[in-house]
């Protein structure tokens, strides 16, 4: 519990940080006064002033916020440095920056990853690399490294083979030989259904064979990475849309359980979970729904056609739309993250 607590609120702070800042540094750039610069919601934990803002870390680390000066025309007491004076270009930088940033991170990320780490590729043999704590294989006292012989006499020889003898054994105790040092070792394990792989699984990963590239090819690497995943995850985002199934959208509790099982994998998973998370916030601020950047974003583009902002009216009813939607949502990923939780499912 310590750990997914721990997991959820770092990926959730990194998250939010990096995209309240893009929204922050583009304000401060385009003359914009920003009051205040908040990380999480509720009461305030910590908080200084420098210069004319805020600094404050909250309560609940599920958010934060920029508090720029003229984002209602009707209450701007910034004169020219409020958001609504500022040119439509300017405004649109500054509603864009945040998803940038999320965009953003992952390379970095990646990079940082491809440098330290290196680049790992699967190993075909049947040899542990990860053993995850409290599940099947660590109950039975297997460990990293060792070297699958056989599972309930079958001979084992690649990696492929014990996931297929694996998979299909849910529920069922599998008699494990392996060789630790040189040594037989004997175990019994039982498999369970894993919901997000979708098939029975003992809680190991493959051992990997590990290069450490250049910086240039650490780039390179880190960009093509973070173009597949948007890649997959728009591919995704059509199969959502055409299926108008919501079965797959997660909320909070369903991230941060996510998290806390990353983390038992080790700091790099953790850091894989997070750059992943990154490129689904940025790609869902883009949304054209009033009350998310992308939606902000369009009000925007119908004020640069017209020359003139939308009439106040009109803006309450798509962002009362917007936020009804997003609460609508929120309630499906929440009654999914509670039938996840409750169901193992």
């Amino acid at each position: 519990m310590v750990l997914t607590i721990a997991a959820a609120v770092f990926v959730f702070g990194l998250l939010v940080l990096v995209h309240e800042l893009g929204h922050f540094i583009t304000a401060k750039l385009t003359g914009m006064r920003v009051d205040e610069f908040a990380i999480g919601f509720g009461p305030k934990l910590l908080s200084f002033t420098y210069g004319e803002t805020v600094y404050s870390l909250r309560a609940v680390p599920l958010g934060g916020f920029n508090d720029i000066a003229g984002m209602d025309p009707s209450t701007n007491e910034a004169g020219s440095r409020g958001y609504c004076e500022k040119p439509v270009l300017s405004r649109m930088i500054v509603i864009l920056a945040g998803s940038i940033m999320n965009f953003i991170l992952p390379v970095v990320i990646f990079f940082g990853i491809y440098l330290v780490a290196g680049v790992s590729t699967p190993n075909t043999e049947p040899v542990f690399g990860t053993v995850i704590a409290g599940k099947a294989a660590d109950q039975a006292g297997l460990k990293a490294g060792d070297r699958i012989i056989s599972l309930d006499g079958k001979e084992i020889s690649t990696w492929t083979e014990f996931v297929d003898n694996i998979k299909d054994n849910e529920g069922t105790a599998v008699t494990v030989v392996a060789e630790r040092d040189g040594e037989k070792i004997t175990a019994t394990m039982t498999p369970a259904y894993d919901s997000q792989a979708k098939r029975a699984m003992v809680g190991v990963m493959s051992s990997v064979d590990t290069r450490y590239p250049g910086v240039f090819e650490a780039v390179s690497l880190s960009l093509q990475k973070t173009g597949m995943i948007i890649a997959m995850m728009l591919d995704a985002l059509v199969q959502i849309i055409m299926k108008l199934s919501g079965a797959e959208l997660a909320g909070p509790i369903g991230v941060a359980q996510m998290a806390g099982q990353v983390a038992q994998m080790g700091f790099v998973p953790l850091l894989n979970f997070a750059a992943f998370l990154s490129l689904n916030l940025g790609i869902v601020n883009l949304f054209p729904i009033p009350a998310l950047d992308g939606g902000h974003f369009v009000t925007l583009c119908v004020e640069a056609v017209r020359g003139k902002p939308m009439s106040p009216k009109a803006l309450e009813y798509t962002q009362k739309f917007g936020i009804v939607l997003l609460i609508l949502l929120m309630v499906l990923a929440t009654k999914n993250d509670i039938v996840r939780v409750f169901t193992g499912g």
